[in-house]
């Protein structure tokens, strides 16, 4: 059975009430919860915009699953949290775990995602306990890219090492990045000081593929270095794209052509991953 957020219609007709008490808090309703009791059960539920509200409202909706006896899978594209599955500093939090537990202890059976930060492979692992089944947007990004040049050969990389599996499969390369400590301020952020490489780029038309483009910096800098190397067109593109402080502006400046899945609507969201999501959990059982 699908059951479908508010905050998810790409997918279908809504069958969740999501509201808010006059005070702010959180109210969750499941439509049809009758029909969930001791049955499988896809949750498709996006954990992002404004992720903190959003986590809370799954919680609820699969606390409630959880006392009907449901077997939920919770489909969700993309996991917040997912970059702080490490520590830099003494003391911080580890808010990858948490998160997992959470939907652990809820009775989550796994969580289907794409292209998870932490993760770095395509597949089923667990983490923190947690069943976690990352798919990979990697084909349908080099796909529509590929679809976009023609005939023109096309040389996948990606700006970091740790978004290599998006591209090996490829023959693609990756580059080295080096980020700097926090900087001051209300925002904990690490600023990306050198994005490097050891390859060729010359008169190569270049795809730079990432996970995600959050404020761009890291992506702005890779572009700058295939640049600097002759690459003759530039394009770039990642399955989540938040384009943070109009990072999207200045990256429409400094590439050839700039596009996303809609894991998270944009403006450049030109993969759909509805499909990808939809395969990975199977089509509903037809209405008796």
């Amino acid at each position: 059975m699908y059951l479908i957020s508010p905050n998810f219609p790409e997918v279908g007709e809504p069958n969740i009430e999501i509201k808010l008490f006059p005070d702010g808090d959180s109210y969750c309703r499941i439509n049809d919860i009758s029909k969930c009791q001791g049955e499988d059960v896809s949750l498709f539920h996006r954990l992002y915009p404004k992720q903190n509200t959003a986590i809370f409202n799954a919680a609820q909706l699969l606390h409630t699953l959880k006392r009907v006896g449901a077997r939920t899978s919770l489909v969700a594209p993309y996991m917040p949290y997912a970059r702080q599955d490490k520590t830099f500093l003494m003391g911080e939090s580890l808010s990858a775990q948490i998160l997992c537990k959470l939907f652990n202890d809820f009775g989550t059976v796994k969580i289907v995602t794409v292209d998870c930060h932490f993760l770095k492979k395509e597949g089923e692992s667990e983490y923190a306990g947690l069943k976690i089944q990352n798919l990979s947007a990697n084909k349908m990004l080099v796909e529509h890219a590929r679809k976009k040049i023609g005939l023109e050969g096309l040389e996948v990389i990606s700006p970091d090492q740790g978004a290599n599996y998006l591209v090996s499969e490829f023959g693609g390369k990756s580059m080295s990045k080096v980020r700097g400590g926090y900087e001051q301020g209300e925002e904990a952020y690490r600023s990306v000081q050198t994005v490097e490489r050891e390859f060729d780029v010359a008169e190569k038309n270049i795809l730079i593929m990432d996970d995600m483009i959050s404020t761009g910096g890291t992506m702005l800098k890779a572009i700058e270095n295939v640049r600097k190397g002759g690459a003759k067109k530039v394009f770039c593109a990642a399955t989540h794209g938040f384009f943070l402080n109009d990072s999207l502006t200045r990256l429409k400046k400094s590439a050839d052509w700039v596009f996303t899945t809609n894991s998270i609507p944009n403006d450049v969201a030109e993969v759909d991953i509805i499909p990808l999501l939809k395969s990975a959990v199977g089509d509903p059982p037809a209405p008796q």
